[in-house]
């Protein structure tokens, strides 16, 4: 499911997993329903702790992305809206941008050029969420 995890990039484990289930999600490779390994499963495939495995899981469930399901394990939760509150997510977004204009400032990329790069990549992923079989 986890494709790969960089122990020294600084970012914490379980933020890594949170983020790659959310883009796993949103590129299509997992759906709405679809089970997501045991939190044991996913320590041992990773070969990290399970308080790292469960901290991801809780994360993502406290955000809406995964429902926990009593004696059958974790899903995908199927396209219900965010339960975060709209400035939440705003504010989480609007963190993730920051970073990115940071990045691209040190990268010397123009403001124009990082709007036309921005806009490109909505329009790939839009493409992608339209060729997406249901």
């Amino acid at each position: 499911m986890i494709a790969l995890l960089n122990f020294r990039s600084g970012v914490p484990v379980y933020r890594q997993i949170v983020e790659q289930v959310k883009a796993a999600a949103a590129g299509g490779i997992l759906r709405g329903g679809d089970p997501l390994p045991s939190v044991r499963a996913l320590a041992e495939e990773l070969r990290i702790n399970r308080n790292t495995a469960a901290k991801a899981y809780a994360e993502l469930e406290a955000e809406g992305v995964i429902e926990t399901r009593a004696g059958k394990g974790c899903f995908l939760k199927t396209g219900s809206p965010s339960p975060l509150r709209r400035s939440v997510r705003a504010e989480r977004l609007a963190e993730a941008v920051d970073s990115v204009i940071v990045q691209a400032h040190h990268l010397q990329i123009p403001p124009g050029e990082l709007t036309e790069l921005l806009a490109q990549r909505l329009q790939h992923f839009q493409q992608q969420q339209a060729d997406r079989p249901e």
